[in-house]
C-alpha cells in the first residue's frame, strides 16, 4: 500500500488472519476537521471495526478515532460515530448483490492518507473457521521453517 503520496495511518492485521479475502475496494471517507488531525497523529483504532451498506449507502462502525489532543470540547467529535463511507453507486449496487449472494462480510484493511485524502481499503471477505485459521497458522511457521533450514544450510 505503501506508493507514491500514500502514507499508511493504520492496519487490520486480524482481517487477513480471520478472513479469506475475495476482493478489494478504495473508497473515501467522511470525516470532521478534528478527526483528521487525529488520524495525522496515527491516534485510531481499526481493528474491531467492520462496514455496512444500508439504505444505498455504505457505513463503518466502531472506528475509533480519539480526540484530537489540541481541540476543546465545543469543537471536538464523538469518537465512535458512524462514519460515511464514499462510493460510486454502481460499486455500492455491486458490494450489495455480492454481499447478499455470496454471503461475504465487508472488512476495513487498512486507513490511509492518498494524496492529502483520507481513504479506507475495504474488502469483501469470507469468514475462516477456528480450524482453517489454525492451518494457515501451521503452513506459514512451516513455510518459515524451511527458509531458516535452507539459509542455515547456505552459511555453513
Amino acid at each position: 500500500m505503501a506508493t507514491d503520496g500514500t502514507t499508511v495511518v493504520a492496519t487490520n492485521r486480524l482481517a487477513r488472519r480471520n478472513y479469506d479475502i475475495v476482493d478489494t475496494v478504495e473508497c473515501g471517507i467522511v470525516l470532521k476537521g478534528s478527526e483528521v488531525k487525529s488520524l495525522r497523529e496515527s491516534k485510531v483504532q481499526l481493528a474491531e471495526c467492520y462496514a455496512r451498506i444500508r439504505n444505498g449507502e455504505a457505513w463503518i462502525h466502531s472506528l475509533h478515532v480519539a480526540p484530537y489532543s489540541h481541540s476543546g470540547q465545543a469543537m471536538g467529535h464523538n469518537p465512535d460515530r458512524e462514519k460515511k463511507l464514499l462510493l460510486h453507486r454502481s460499486q455500492i449496487d455491486r458490494l450489495s448483490d455480492r454481499l447478499d449472494r455470496e454471503n461475504l462480510e465487508l472488512v476495513p484493511l487498512s486507513l490511509y492518507f492518498k494524496d492529502g485524502r483520507a481513504k479506507v481499503e475495504i474488502a469483501l471477505a469470507r469468514r475462516r473457521s477456528k480450524v482453517d485459521r489454525r492451518d494457515v497458522i501451521a503452513k506459514r511457521d512451516a513455510e518459515m521453517e524451511a527458509r531458516r533450514a535452507i539459509s542455515g544450510r547456505r552459511r555453513r
